[in-house]
């Protein structure tokens, strides 16, 4: 039996912990996918006074986006703050207010509360790229009192001036903002009630702040009109107990004498009011919005409230036709009088009022949730057109998904309210929000959100918003085509429901792809026609002995004799160095083409091209670039560089000639040359050091970047006249953690970058990637080394040292570098083992993973039709894809209406089945489909009888036939009783049989087929013949849109059960079980038949039974009270045993057994945790539990828990093959574990050895103490992972947390694992002694077992496993 609950409840009070046991399993936890849930929208200047920035509050993560000029959300960062976000606000930027810091200088600053017990002050650090705290007030105790603690609420005045929070009941805190020059943000406070309650005074005949707090706001005053010293108003809505009206308070604050006084309140009789809001620039008016009415009161005279408007919301005006709006209708959640909530628990936890809830904890299973509805119309969300001073207009949405305006104008008789006709109609929005370039961000609970424009009095529709929570279940599978897992969940609710296929990496739109017909591709490029061309006009192709040039267009057409080109050589370099010259590098000549009208509308009015070559003396060239006005080549035998200039003879007449050649000490593996655009001249460094150029006078067009074999990397400048300078050299020397030299460090690629300020990115042949910046000023940069030219012109006396900020392995393969356009800040794509999106506006080196398959070339294809298009080569195949930048998610949509409450994948039809409930249809509400994953059309269903609810169903064997075996409900109501027993449920059993069904003329069993036909394989490039098609096949060769032969269910046996049948789950080989209520039965297939299935035996938990799960001979059992039981079934006597029981009182949300012993197990609180048998010995013991190895909180329900490493497959490296390492990273795939949660997260489980473990754990306590990447909200980070843990218990390590190591430079690293003196000041590390040596080597060393394998979503990288021994600058006060 499992322990007592109040033995249980001691246990986890005690606050002295014992050391944890290092027995058991050891896991790194990792949120690949972070929940696309969103709470909160907030609107400010958050990184800059210019930008507008949106700010999503997402209960466990802050996400920054931004609307583009299309009406597409792009995502700016997204931060975890390892605790759960309770409301946020913006606190507007004053110039009477916070001149103490000058980096916030007309910035926005972001307001937080959480589980932190703390109001949390965030600024927003450009160069890092995240949040920071810049100050925390305590409002409450953690954990203590819900209906007490301050922070659910908050609310801030419109002139940045005063700060208001509150609890659920009874208590608030106000906050004025400093207008002085001290660091603090906030100089007063006053808290109501104070501890003795002398703060709070009350005007004659009325009440104190006693009750129910629903909403609040602010009644701002006009600054112009106000000295610096000003008392606030605050207006309340408060509901008292016993009361069936909620009343409007309005209290002021006395800053002087540090007094609340509450002037007045006001309550008619009539519908129920819901919120208080405040009307912009009015300075005294506000609307309090009830059930079917909004009121606009005027607050002027605080001491005497009116209602001044009256607008009802039950006579609307008549909505436009529905065909302009969403087609199908959608329901909301309605809360009973005694404020039990009417929805599954997946909406209570998504809910934006927070609601204490006391009904039936497992009501995600209640068919019941949408069973009444509202019939007056309510307000759910508002927003203010931003920067109106004249006539505010609010657009607002009722509980019917409809969207109306009110507009507020003057007139000789007062004020006056219009209300518009329907804008638009949709989902129920819980947030809107109106940005200052007309567009709409609308938040949905359960769905999609949406951007909508509002333009000539309408709103359209401009792009999701993309929202897959809640993930009910989940399947993981391989995508053949790409060597990477992928997901299919079952995500949202009815009538929203879908599926959604979840993918790694950043998102791309496969377009065309052609036969496995290149083989031997050495390099691919895109060419313009002239300097200021949007779009690449040529695509040429270089073989091992052949170029061939095709055009950019509809079609791609073979132009190689037109162009001028040389067809019979491999190209080494190609590009333009101006209007209509081309210029082919190959390993005897430079080639210089004019291309003609054949080629190019633009070319030379003559039938062939004009074509000039330069070939240099005696030998061979190896390398080559081309600027806008000059050409570099390089050879090997002898060492030399030569620098070319273009000249005019005559009409259409050009020579290539030499304007220099210098000798080289060693051998160049690379060249850029910047390209210089048409606005760009000459770029500075972007802070102003006592006038001092750190980049020396780095000019774009002169300038080019050489990597060496010495190995370096090098920055040169040509001018003509004055020939080479060198300016600076990044020496390459890298070691591993044993201290051996790292073979292989040899520049493959080079580029420079120009983001804020310049800095060099290089690929390493070895597979690393390297980012070198020009020191600070401050630090002494003057190199003793020279460059690697021998010349007399050029000069080494200014030669700056680079210094070397990040290194990351992306693989083992050579890493080339590819810009995405010619522009210096352009992102990069890295490809490596598999190709990266490289972010160049981030710090250190920050990659994000591209879902797609190891490419060994790319190159960017601009064209009109596809101006975002890549070209990448793989498997000897062309693939044009494009960059889709409107999805955040890497996720497909496929909407199936219903809920889908569970999802499997059939292997020989290779359909998902999918159980789906709340349909629409009058024949029944509940049924089994069989859904294309390529299309997600539903292709036949099996519909359960009416009444009947599909609760799980599992795919079996009978015999060698596959079956699927569905457990039903057929009662409606409860399921549970609030003790945890179960009630008095029917339920039912059936097995289908899944039916192929063949067509007359067709005898193939096959349903798809790979096979490419021979029309498209005529020709190379035939099959490239446009950009867009509406079938939905992923390439041209893949036939599987071709028409399919259907399958159908039957069915073959059903029979009642006295219980709802919650879980099914097959055992051994020869049996499955099934549960019903608080019992679970062992079944098998008699004679493996089908159609007779018999019971063998029954075991019996005290409380309803949730999960069931098996290992080999190990059963385990989670029921919604007592955790996990370990049972196992005697074949010979046909009984079930009980074995072990959980030492913990849990509610099971799902369990996973990963070998006889351990079992993963998540709860409805958060918690996950690993539970194992393996420390009892055969020795009779009386004591019978499990025993917790490991647990961390996630602060989000996890549904769903399957085996699987959702990761590329990668290449593993060669420094650690040979390793004590090497076993766990094959073995990943097997031992990791991945977990879907209600909030639509994705979780990483990863096995890590103790070595691992130890050292990271060591890690992970320095980085959460740090300023720089310690929680942003002032959590203590080991209370909150650990707040459930059980004494004695290991900590699952926080992957969030140790991966912000892996973002940091080299200098960073260091600092943190040296635990800087202040762990408080944002913008310096001071370094002392460390506590305890750490290798930053070493930490990274370990740390890539569990990148290899986690699913990269954004800010995804391999680690750093190198260090350079290359005269390392410390960077102190680099961050501010």
């Amino acid at each position: 039996m499992a322990v007592s609950e109040e033995e249980s409840s001691s246990a986890s009070g005690n606050s002295s912990r014992s050391p944890p046991s290092n027995d058991g399993p050891h896991y790194l936890a990792k949120c690949v996918l972070k929940g696309s849930v969103v709470l909160q929208v907030v609107y400010g200047h958050i990184r800059s006074p210019s930008s507008k920035d949106i700010v999503f509050g997402k209960e466990t993560s802050l996400e920054m986006v931004m609307i583009d000029d299309y009406g597409v959300l792009q995502s700016i960062c997204e931060q975890p703050i390892f605790g759960t976000i309770k409301d946020i606000a913006i606190l507007p930027w004053n110039n009477r207010f916070r001149t103490a810091i000058p980096q916030l200088q007309g910035k926005d600053l972001l307001l937080v509360t959480s589980d932190s017990g703390r109001l949390s002050v965030l600024s927003f650090h450009n160069e890092l790229h995240r949040f920071f705290g810049l100050f925390h007030t305590t409002l409450s105790v953690p954990n203590g009192n819900l209906r007490h603690e301050i922070g659910r609420m908050l609310a801030v005045d419109s002139n940045g001036c005063f700060i208001a929070t509150s609890a659920y009941e009874d208590h608030l805190a106000l906050f004025k903002v400093s207008s002085s020059t001290s660091a603090d943000i906030v100089d007063k406070k006053i808290f109501c009630p104070s501890d003795d309650e002398k703060n709070t005074s009350t005007s004659m005949g009325v009440s104190g702040i006693h009750g129910t707090i629903w909403s609040m706001c602010f009644i701002s005053k006009d600054m112009r009109q106000l000295s610096e010293e000003h008392d606030p108003l605050l207006a309340i809505l408060l509901n008292r107990k016993g009361s069936l009206l909620n009343e409007l308070l309005l209290l002021e604050w006395n800053t002087k004498e540090n007094f609340v006084h509450v002037l007045s309140q006001y309550a008619e009789l009539g519908p129920l009011a819901l919120d208080i809001v405040e009307v912009p620039y009015s300075y005294g008016y506000a609307f309090l919005f009830r059930v079917s009415d909004a009121l606009l009161m005027d607050l002027r005279d605080p001491h005497n409230p009116l209602c001044v408007y009256r607008t009802s919301l039950n006579f609307l005006p008549s909505v436009v036709d529905d065909h302009n709006f969403i087609e199908e209708s959608y329901r909301t959640n309605d809360v009973d009088e005694e404020g039990n909530i009417c929805n599954v628990a997946a909406s209570a936890l998504l809910e934006l009022k927070d609601i204490v809830k006391d009904d039936d904890p497992m009501n995600i299973d209640d068919d019941a949730g949408y069973a009444s509805k509202s019939t007056s119309n309510r307000v759910c969300s508002w927003c203010w057109e931003p920067g109106n001073f004249v006539n505010p207009r609010m657009i607002f949405c009722v509980d019917t998904g409809e969207l109306f305006m009110i507009e507020i104008y003057s007139e000789s008789t007062g004020l006056k309210v219009n209300l518009s006709d329907c804008l638009y109609k949709g989902l129920p929005f819980k947030e809107l929000l109106w940005a200052e370039n007309g567009f709409l961000t609308a938040i949905a609970e359960m769905g999609d959100g949406m951007v909508l424009e509002f333009e000539d009095g309408k709103l359209n529709y401009r792009s999701p918003i993309q929202n897959i929570s809640p993930i009910l279940d989940m399947s993981l599978m391989d995508y053949h085509d790409e060597k990477q897992d992928q997901i299919f969940a079952c995500c949202g609710m009815a009538p929203g429901g879908s599926l959604r296929v979840i993918r790694n990496g950043v998102s791309l739109e496969r377009l065309l792809k052609t036969a496995p017909e290149y083989i031997g591709i050495t390099g691919t490029w895109a060419i313009k026609m002239k300097l200021t061309d949007w779009y690449h006009s040529f695509l040429v192709l270089s073989f091992v002995e052949e170029t061939r040039v095709l055009s950019v267009g509809v079609s791609f057409t073979d132009v190689t004799d037109t162009v001028g080109f040389r067809p019979d050589v491999c190209t080494l370099a190609c590009g333009i160095i101006s209007d209509r010259l081309l210029v082919q590098i190959h390993q005897t000549a430079v080639l210089l083409a004019s291309p003609a009208a054949l080629a190019h509308p633009d070319g030379i009015p003559f039938p062939s091209p004009n074509c000039t070559t330069w070939s240099p003396d005696n030998t061979a060239i190896n390398l080559g670039a081309i600027g806008n006005n000059f050409i570099i080549v390089a050879t090997s035998n002898p060492c030399s560089l030569f620098i070319l200039g273009v000249r005019q003879l005559g009409d259409y007449r050009y020579e290539v000639y030499q304007m220099q050649n210098v000798r080289l000490d060693y051998e160049l593996s690379c060249i850029s040359i910047p390209q210089k655009s048409v606005k760009e001249d000459i770029f500075y460094y972007p802070v102003n050091y006592d006038k001092i150029d750190p980049t020396h006078g780095v000019k774009i067009g002169n300038t080019f970047v050489v990597g060496t074999h010495r190995p370096s990397v090098e920055v040169l400048s040509f001018e003509p006249g004055h020939g080479i300078k060198a300016l600076a050299i990044g020496v390459i020397s890298l070691v591993n953690s044993a201290g051996i030299t790292i073979s292989g460090s040899i520049p493959q690629d080079v580029r420079l970058v120009k983001v804020d300020q310049l800095y060099i990115v290089s690929g390493l042949r070895n597979g690393m990637l390297l980012r070198f910046e020009w020191p600070l000023p401050d630090v002494d940069s003057v190199n003793s080394m020279h460059s690697s030219i021998v010349s007399e012109v050029a000069s080494d006396s200014f030669l700056v040292n680079l210094e070397l900020i990040s290194i990351r392995r992306i693989g083992i393969t050579p890493a080339f570098l590819v810009p995405l356009n010619d522009r210096l800040d352009a992102d990069i794509i890295a490809l490596g083992d598999r190709p990266w999106l490289l972010q160049t506006a981030r710090r250190s080196l920050s990659l994000t993973s591209i879902s797609f398959q190891a490419s060994t070339h790319a190159t960017p294809v601009c064209s009109s039709e596809c101006p975002n298009g890549i070209l990448f080569v793989s498997e000897n195949s062309l693939h044009l894809l494009e960059m889709v930048h409107n999805k955040r998610l890497n996720v497909q949509k496929f909407h199936l209406g219903g809920t889908p409450r569970k999802v499997l994948y059939h292997a020989e039809s290779r359909l998902l089945l999918i159980l789906r409930t709340d349909l629409s249809d009058d024949s029944c509400t509940s049924d089994i489909c069989c859904v294309d994953p390529m299309s997600g059309s539903v292709l036949s269903s099996f519909k359960l009888d009416p009444g009947e609810t599909g609760k799980c169903m599992e795919l079996l064997k009978a015999g060698s036939e596959q079956v699927l075996v569905v457990g039903t409900s057929l009662s409606s109501g409860p399921v549970i009783m609030a003790s945890g027993e179960a009630e008095s449920t029917r339920g039912r059993l059936i097995v289908l049989c899944l039916e192929h069904k063949q067509n007359s003329d067709s005898g193939s069993m096959t349903f798809y087929s790979k096979g490419g036909s021979s029309s498209q394989r005529m020709s190379p490039f035939r099959e490239i013949s446009g950009y867009g098609t509406d079938s939905l096949c992923s390439s041209p060769d893949d036939n599987s849109c071709d028409e399919t032969e259907p399958w159908n269910l039957r069915l073959a046996y059903s029979t009642n059960m006295r219980g709802i049948v919650l879980a099914i789950c097959p055992y051994l080989d020869c049996y499955f079980l099934a549960s019903a209520s608080n019992a679970f039965y062992v079944c098998c297939f008699q004679n493996d038949n089908s159609f007779r299935v018999k019971r063998l035996a029954v075991g019996r938990t005290r409380f309803m039974i949730m999960t069931l799960t098996t290992h080999f001979t190990t059963i385990a059992v989670g029921d919604c009270r007592d955790g996990v039981l370990f049972y196992s079934y005697n074949e010979d006597s046909k009984k079930v045993e009980q074995l072990y029981s959980d030492p913990e009182q849990r509610l099971v949300a799902d369990c996973l057994l990963m070998d006889i012993d351990t079992a993963v197990v998540s709860d409805r609180m958060g918690s996950i945790a690993i539970l194992s048998c393996s420390h009892h010995s055969d020795i009779a013991s009386p004591e019978r539990n499990l025993k917790v190895c490991s647990s961390i909180y996630m602060g989000e329900i996890v549904m769903s828990i399957k085996k699987g490493s959702f990761s590329y497959k990668l290449l593993a490296d060669d420094e650690m093959r040979d390793g004590d390492i090497a076993s766990s990273i094959m073995d990943l795939s097997r031992s990791s574990i991945v977990a879907s949660t209600l909030l639509g997260s994705i979780i990483l489980l990863i096995p890590i050895s103790r070595d691992e473990y130890e050292l990271l754990e060591d890690v992970e306590s320095r980085i959460a103490e740090h300023p720089l990447t310690a929680p942003i909200l002032n959590h203590a980070h080991v209370c909150h992972r650990h707040r459930r843990s059980p004494v004695g218990a290991a900590k699952i390590l926080d992957g969030d947390m140790l991966g912000q190591f892996l973002d940091l430079t080299n200098a960073q690293q260091e600092d943190i694992l040296a635990v800087p003196d202040d762990p408080h000041h944002m913008y310096r590390l001071k370094p002392r002694k460390p506590k305890r040596h750490l290798n930053v080597n070493k930490c990274s060393e370990f740390a890539s077992i569990w990148y290899r394998s986690r699913g990269p979503h954004r800010n995804s990288a391999l680690p750093l496993d190198v260090q350079s021994t290359a005269a390392p600058q410390r960077i102190s006060g680099r961050t501010s």
